[in-house]
């Protein structure tokens, strides 16, 4: 029955009822955020991939829950070291396919939890957040936040080391394999660089490319043309870089996936290559630079924007 201006309504009008959620993104690389703090709302995969479908759902590249780190095992875990990584970033790849962390969604959600009011981050300060690949701090930076990614490493270093490659990668639109890096920054990569720009723009990544040998956990696969020259006046190296991740399919940008082209285009370029770097993805530019972790391991920072677009409610399927 349709009750119309000015009528009395005849029934109460019917009330939405479901899960508040945030949609966000950083470089064009998008997410559905949830204020989870006990680790109650659901996230099986199949609500997930319907979540972040983009036909039948909100649309995302993944799914991002804001859980107690309390409330998780890996959480308490990581609260035995770090006992101030207060929040877990749970996240989940858009096939609803359990991903170790996101580079760009650490941003994203550090952003998430100041707009909630349920975290601080003043300047000159840090927050810590729990990952399943450890715990992360983020800092304020000029374009939005900074992340420490912790340390780089490669996945078959006897081979990366001894050949300048460890693997061969078919890739859609290009006829011949090409050699490759695999890297990981706590979730796999695989690098793949490319002589010039007309070689990325007609790579086919509708579909993964296929990696051999392909790291234990299956991998991301980045394609990157580096700059010529390689390093600008200013002394920062640049490259362009598109990718495939793994149970996502093309993104706009991936984080860790910009910190792995980064260490292996500064592998393959030798010594003397500098240590800061801005990675051009279809959705913008990310900042990447190189640094000695208080562990005496190379680390890597992230940096980039991070953006809040919209809240609303995901309704019940039905």
């Amino acid at each position: 029955m349709t009750d119309f201006p000015g009528e009395t309504p005849t029934h109460p009008a019917p009330q939405p009822s479901g899960l508040p959620f945030t949609k966000g993104h950083g470089t064009g690389n998008d997410f559905i955020l949830t204020l989870d703090p006990d680790g109650d709302a659901p996230v099986h995969p199949a609500f997930v991939a319907a979540a972040c479908d983009r036909h039948r759902g909100i649309g995302a590249d993944g799914y991002i829950r804001a859980v107690r780190s309390a409330a998780l095992p890996e959480g308490r875990a990581l609260l035995q070291t770090e006992p101030r990584a207060e929040w877990f970033m749970d996240y989940r790849n858009g096939d609803g396919s359990v991903s170790e962390m996101c580079g760009n969604g650490v941003r994203v959600f550090a952003h998430f939890l100041l707009a909630k009011g349920v975290a601080e981050l003043p300047a000159g300060g840090e927050l810590a957040i729990g990952t399943r690949a450890g715990v992360k701090r983020v800092t304020r930076s000029g374009d939005g936040y900074a992340v420490d990614m912790g340390p780089w490493e490669f996945i078959f270093p006897d081979a990366a080391v001894a050949r300048g490659m460890d693997s061969l990668v078919s890739i859609g639109g290009l006829d011949v394999d090409r050699p490759a890096l695999s890297i990981s920054m706590g979730n796999p990569h695989t690098v793949v660089a490319l002589a010039e720009q007309a070689e990325l723009d007609r790579t086919e990544l509708h579909r993964p490319p296929a990696v051999q040998p392909v790291p234990p956990e299956g991998t991301n696969v980045e394609l990157v043309v580096p700059a010529d020259p390689l390093v600008g006046a200013d002394g920062v190296g640049r490259l362009t870089m598109r990718v495939h991740e793994r149970g996502v399919g093309e993104t706009q940008s991936c984080g860790t996936g910009a910190c792995a082209a980064a260490a292996g285009t500064r592998f393959w370029a030798g010594e003397g290559a500098p240590a800061q770097w801005l990675v051009s993805v279809p959705g913008g530019v990310v900042g990447v630079t190189f640094f000695a972790g208080p562990d005496s391991r190379e680390h890597v920072q992230l940096s980039g924007p991070a953006v809040l677009v919209a809240d609303g409610v995901l309704l019940p399927a039905g």
